[in-house]
């Protein structure tokens, strides 16, 4: 591809230098592809068991027990390259990285280093987010590469001892590196949280930093403008948004202060305690000759054959920003709400799946609704819309009964409360159910609603007078007084043209 024909970066602005510094951020995520079994070997990858039922003898550094490569590991890094625009490594190669842990039973991890199966990429990113001082910004990718994970080294307190737990040993990740491109914690945060929905997104992985498969190691450095770049410190093992924004601050402040000290910046790698607010020196930082990388004796060089690389390429979902875009082409959505109901790609799914049902002109309806009302309920059950109790049927059926006039805002959102909740039963049929068990339907009939309007001009004459001298509040007193008196079932329309017309 040419320069000429490469996408351009969309213009953002510039993070502020903090206290006259500029910060600079490059960021390695660890990112853990959701395979049944290893990297290596046919043992499983399940979360949460009983510490080393899960390390088979290839995980074990067994003496002759060796490696074979899963292909969906392959197939799902391929994934994630194309999701980044990157160039694949067609012909991609495993390397020895050699190190001595207690949790790394073969004293080497098997990685890429010079021959990644992703090379260089970029993902755009929105900064500030739904904030006044939002800003887009590319980020470029200088490699992806798959490579084994550790194990894990448990400490305990009482009694003070180390176990070791290899049911992690050897389960595949795909490490991603950034250029040192992110300028302030807030730019950071907005990759990590791309990158994140991206891997999710694609279906490679599940992402759940509270189980240690999406980990962020974030090398933050400072300078004053226009000099080169400061000595950068990691900050190791990061497994949460929070904790990534608050340990970037408080390295970059940590930074500055012993730099105006006179005291000189030592690379190293450094553990961020959030009870503290305070980032640790871990040990100095190796550098990859430390590691004395050597290509794997044991594993050949990988090809992607043209047919393999199509069937991968054929087989991508939509993206996230593509279906944004369409969301707002074709739907006429505003900016706002495609970002919204773009968060998930099971999200965006359901929402597509309601205006299906419902109609491509009531779109904005489903979107309010679902952005609303039910993302507020999941979010309060601390729920996702994978586990939503109203199904995509359901809530189509809801939608299609305030369209119809079957049911009024209020009482709507009153049936909505009753169908989360579960009642009615688990097809859409449970909507209608629920309307007349309640009875939530709404009163259309012109007559009716007269009577109830011509009752309350006669019993309000002092809000009549009001209004009619002009004081605009005392016509909507009128309004709450005429759906008081009808249960909220008059339709607020008729409501409010019937009320004009008898005042006169």
């Amino acid at each position: 591809m040419t320069n000429e024909n490469k996408p351009q970066a969309p213009a953002s602005a510039q993070a502020p230098l903090v206290d006259g510094y500029e910060v600079v951020i490059g960021i390695e995520i660890h990112c853990q592809l959701n395979t049944k079994t290893k990297i290596f070997s046919s043992a499983s990858t399940l979360f949460g068991q009983e510490p080393n039922t899960q390390a088979n003898i290839v995980d074990l550094a067994m003496p002759g027990a060796l490696p074979v490569l899963n292909k969906d590991v392959v197939e799902k890094a391929v994934m994630f390259g194309l999701g980044v625009n990157a160039e694949i490594g067609m012909m991609n190669a495993f390397d020895r990285k050699n190190y001595f842990y207690p949790d790394l039973p073969k004293g080497y991890q098997i990685s890429q280093m010079a021959h990644p199966i992703v090379g260089a990429g970029y993902i755009d990113i929105v900064v500030n987010e739904g904030e006044k001082n939002e800003y887009p910004k590319r980020i470029h990718i200088t490699r992806a590469h798959l490579e084994e994970d550790a194990g894990k080294s448990v400490h305990d307190a009482v009694p003070q001892m180390t176990g070791v737990d290899l049911n992690r040993a050897g389960t595949p990740l795909i490490e991603i590196v950034s250029e040192p491109d992110m300028r302030s914690a807030a730019e950071a945060v907005a990759y990590v949280k791309a990158i994140h929905q991206l891997v999710t997104w694609l279906g490679i992985s599940d992402a759940i930093m509270a189980e240690g498969s999406f980990r962020a190691d974030c090398n933050v450095s400072v300078r004053k403008p226009g000099e080169p770049f400061g000595t950068r410190n990691e900050l190791k093992n990061i497994n949460s948004f929070r904790f990534i924004e608050m340990a970037i601050n408080r390295e970059v402040e940590r930074q500055i202060e012993d730099i105006e000290r006179g005291i000189p910046i030592k690379q190293a790698t450094r553990l961020y305690d959030p009870q503290k607010d305070e980032t640790i020196a871990m040990r100095e930082k190796e550098e990859a000759n430390d590691y004395r990388y050597f290509p794997d004796p044991d594993l050949l060089p990988v090809h992607i054959d043209t047919a393999t690389f199509e069937q991968i390429k054929n087989a991508m979902p939509e993206l996230p920003v593509a279906r944004r875009e369409r969301f707002q082409s074709a739907l006429g959505l505003p900016e706002y709400d495609s970002r919204i109901l773009t968060a998930s790609r099971s999200l965006a799914d359901y929402f597509e799946q309601v205006v299906a049902k419902v109609g491509h002109d009531n779109a904005k309806l489903a979107a309010n609704w679902i952005m609303g009302d039910l993302l507020g309920a999941l979010n309060k059950d601390e729920k996702t819309i994978e586990q939503s109790p109203i199904s995509v049927s359901q809530f189509a059926k809801l939608l299609e009964r305030i369209k119809d006039n079957t049911l009024s805002g209020k009482l709507a959102k009153q049936a909505f409360i009753a169908l989360f909740a579960g009642e009615g039963g688990d097809d859409e049929t449970a909507v209608d159910k629920i309307i007349a068990d309640k009875g939530l339907k709404q009163e259309t009939d012109t007559g009716a609603i007269k009577a109830i309007v011509e009752d309350v001009l006669k019993n309000n004459q002092a809000m009549v007078d009001e209004y009619k001298s002009g004081k605009e509040k005392a016509f909507n007193g009128l309004v709450g007084q005429v759906m008081k008196a009808s249960k909220g079932k008059a339709n607020p329309a008729q409501v409010n043209q019937l009320l004009k017309e008898l005042i006169g």
